[in-house]
């Protein structure tokens, strides 16, 4: 069965359209199949292979490497939070366990209400500006115990809070679709 619609299906094509070589597409379009799913499956691998005329192992091979594509259903926020040294020197250890309090430890996968996946993750990049939690990619810098429950507390009320850079995080898949290279949205 299918896993992208035929609609999705032509927009991969496009994506495919826009590479010198076919296999050059290989993370937008296992982005495309995040989005319509909420993570890779091995049927998304096997459709993706497919439209590149790649091996299911290839295609594998990199979906298992990059640390962004779930291969589990992801809450419809994604919590990293920055546990290496900068960060964890920070509280950022603190801050991850003071997540998993909140929500619950199975928010490792997700919430029950698949409002939440909550993730420990190595460097974001954003070393001095410790400890970093990213809500679906959109960097939060300096965040506090209480700005963490202040965060959490607003992704729960439908209220996104404006990061300390760039736009408001959307939707875990709307934000696939994003990486995808299918645009944003809201304009």
């Amino acid at each position: 069965m299918a896993v992208l619609s035929d609609e999705l299906r032509r927009k991969a094509d496009e994506l495919v359209g826009r590479y010198p070589l076919r296999r050059s597409a290989l993370l937008p379009i296992l982005y495309l199949v995040q989005a319509e799913q909420g993570h890779v499956t091995r049927e998304g691998m096997q459709e993706v292979a497919e439209i590149l005329d790649l091996t299911t192992a290839e295609v594998e091979a990199v979906a298992t490497f990059y640390t962004m594509f779930k291969k589990i259903p992801a809450g419809r926020w994604l919590l990293s939070i920055c546990t290496n040294v900068s960060c964890a020197l920070a509280g950022g250890r603190e801050l991850y366990a003071l997540a998993l309090g909140e929500l619950g430890a199975e928010a490792r996968e997700a919430t029950e209400d698949r409002l939440f996946t909550v993730e420990a993750v190595e460097c974001l990049g954003a070393c001095d500006q410790a400890p970093v939690v990213q809500v679906n990619y959109c960097s939060y810098a300096r965040v506090s115990p209480e700005r963490l429950g202040e965060l959490i507390g607003a992704l729960r009320e439908g209220t996104v809070p404006e990061p300390d850079a760039g736009p408001p995080p959307v939707d875990h898949a709307a934000t696939a679709r994003i990486l995808a290279g299918l645009g944003d949205d809201r304009g």
